[in-house]
């Protein structure tokens, strides 16, 4: 079996090195020629499109800057429909749009190819080190027949779903690490500016609940499973500290958008009847109403995935 891999960037390279330590015959393909000189030397085969490498390949991967290059290698005049055989298996793994994503999947299905949205995260150095997680959205069965080339790329593949849900998977990722980004920003210039050293303050916080746990593995406790009563902090309680960390704020002159933003919506749930009593996160919900869904596991399948993923 030939595999494919177009895109030899920063994130690329890394990828296709790795395909080709685990004994898989590449045939490589970049808008730069030059990109691919590393991996030629290594044995791959250079083609000169996408088109051509399509011709060649059962498989193929890409890692794209976004959705126009992804688009255009895909669907373009020379791209990889136009040569792609029956049966064979495009995974993208760039950062991509579900939207582009499942259009473009509409059109390989019409040809009786497969596109997956295959989206990576490690950065760079996962890439180069192998310690990638690669989200699956798609069709199962051939996610399953390639399982093992998917395992030279990173050490934790996982199917999310159909098509696009690997990307959503990684937006939701992305966006939840800049927004917390943001946040931490915003109390860390508060606690310097009201007095603490840097670094005191750093190694503080990471003894704390929140620094000694994964970030998402707080949803498994109140938010997944829809279970605010009993709580584990008051949401009274809660409300009062973002209000004097808010406060605090206001004093040494530090502004606290995203602070203020949290404590809008406490306040909010704090005014429903009966909600001061139950578990902070209960404001978590507010969010839900607004958006029109309604989240729930059971609390069985929470202890399954946790055993699959134990914390660390």
């Amino acid at each position: 079996m030939k595999v494919g891999f177009i895109g030899l960037g920063t994130m690329g390279t890394g990828m296709a090195s790795n395909l080709q330590k685990a004994q898989v015959k590449l045939v490589v393909h970049d808008v730069r020629r030059a990109a691919a000189e590393k991996h030629i030397a290594d044995g791959a085969e250079w083609a000169d499109s996408p088109r051509a490498l399509a011709e060649q390949c059962d498989v193929i991967f890409s890692s794209l800057p976004g959705p126009v290059e992804v688009e255009q290698v895909a669907l373009g005049p020379d791209g990889l429909l136009a040569g792609m055989k029956k049966g064979s298996a495009y995974f993208d793994l760039s950062t991509n749009s579900p939207t582009v994503v499942r259009r473009i999947e509409a059109e390989f299905a019409k040809k009786g190819v497969f596109l997956l949205d295959a989206p990576v995260s490690g950065g760079p150095k996962g890439a180069h080190s192998g310690k990638l997680a690669l989200w699956i959205g798609g069709d199962e069965a051939t996610f399953k027949k390639h399982k093992r080339v998917l395992d030279a790329i990173g050490d934790q593949v996982s199917y999310i779903g159909p098509i696009g849900a690997g990307s959503v998977a990684k937006l939701v990722h992305n966006c939840a690490g800049y927004a917390i980004q943001t946040a931490l920003a915003e109390v860390f210039t508060l606690g310097v500016k009201a007095g603490v050293e840097p670094l005191a303050l750093w190694e503080a916080v990471r003894m704390g609940a929140q620094g000694r746990r994964r970030t998402f593995d707080g949803l498994k406790d109140q938010f997944l499973p829809h279970k605010y009563d009993p709580p584990a902090f008051a949401l009274r309680l809660a409300h009062k500290d973002v209000t004097l960390a808010t406060q605090l704020g206001r004093d040494v002159g530090v502004p606290m958008k995203v602070a203020n933003l949290a404590l809008a919506d406490m306040t909010e749930a704090l005014n429903r009847k009966g909600w001061d009593k139950l578990d902070s996160r209960i404001a978590m919900v507010l969010q839900e109403e607004r958006s029109g869904v309604e989240i729930k596991v059971s609390e069985e399948d929470l202890k399954a995935a946790m055993e699959r993923d134990p914390p660390i």
